[in-house]
């Protein structure tokens, strides 16, 4: 038996597969395809202070090799999510003691006061192991971005959520700046204990019959496997400037997908887009990392993180 444990922060893994936010729900409308305590975790979609009805429709469109989404962090609130999801996503867990798999939420606001009304919420619900904060929403009007490309200001909201959330807390990075380490630098020195990137690339649509843009709110987040290359370059930089462990997003549609992202430092990597296109993805991704160590003979998944 080979080992895929991992670890973020003081939070253990099962094996380095999660799912990104927003690509898989609240992992019980997946729970069909992928029997989810066979994961690493999941992160549930985007978390707010109050309901979001998100932006105007049209806000998906499909581009050569990937997707831009301008949903803009649709949901029903934080008490909701404690009082009504939480529940759901009990009865299908089946939760174990032998390293389930992780539930973690993506801690999103406008205001600083936002992010941490809702992390201090989920500081009280016992079934959450983690937050994600996403200081880097690219389709969102308010907050997102402002957070996500000024290190001071990333600086202050991870220092703020972290002085009322005392488990693991990543902080999501925009890949939409100019120095992404410095980025990364400020969140671990406000307290993060990981860092996961990269979020969506900043792109847009045109509809040449209408001449009008695709998407409601002209721009929005691109992501797929055309953001793979970026996503990776910004991963392997991050990961060897910064103490804390590294969680790499951005185009992972395979196990040989993930390899790269851990062999470029990543102790863990997110799943999206492609669960749109494959539910089963995660599954696959697991059982190939698998297949991948017996063939080459490693006892521990740890002995290739940053192994480049």
């Amino acid at each position: 038996m080979m080992d895929l444990t991992t670890n973020i922060g003081n939070l253990e893994l099962k094996n380095p597969v999660l799912t990104a936010s927003g690509t898989f729900g609240y992992g019980v409308e997946f729970s069909d395809f992928v029997n989810l305590d066979n994961l690493g975790g999941f992160i549930v979609k985007g978390t707010t202070g109050q309901p979001r009805e998100g932006n105007p429709y049209p806000r998906m469109a499909e581009t050569p090799l990937g997707m831009l989404n301008a949903v803009g962090l649709q949901n029903k609130g934080v008490d909701y999510f404690i009082e009504h999801i939480i529940p759901q996503i009990g009865q299908k867990r089946g939760r174990k003691p032998d390293f389930p798999a992780r539930l973690i939420v993506n801690v999103s606001g406008s205001t600083i006061e936002e992010y941490v009304e809702v992390a201090g919420k989920l500081a009280s619900c016992e079934e959450v192991d983690a937050i994600e904060v996403n200081i880097s929403c690219p389709n969102v009007k308010q907050g997102g971005m402002a957070f996500g490309t000024d290190p001071k200001m990333a600086a202050q909201v991870t220092r703020a959520v972290r002085d009322v959330y005392p488990r693991c807390m990543i902080v999501k990075l925009s890949p939409n700046v100019t120095d992404i380490v410095a980025m990364a630098l400020a969140a671990e020195e406000a307290g993060a204990d990981s860092v996961s990137l990269i979020n969506t690339l900043l792109g847009m649509a045109v509809d040449v019959n209408r001449r009008k843009p695709v998407l409601s709110t002209v721009t929005g987040g691109l992501s797929g496997p055309c953001v793979k290359p970026v996503a990776l370059r910004m991963v392997w930089q991050v990961a060897k400037k910064v103490r804390i462990p590294v969680i790499g997003i951005g185009g992972i549609c395979s196990a040989t997908d993930a390899l790269e992202f851990l062999m470029a430092g990543a102790s863990a990597v997110e799943i999206g887009s492609a669960n749109f296109v494959d539910p089963a993805v995660t599954q696959k991704v697991v059982d190939g990392l698998e297949a991948y160590c017996r063939r080459e003979g490693i006892a521990d998944i740890k002995e290739i993180i940053g192994i480049i």
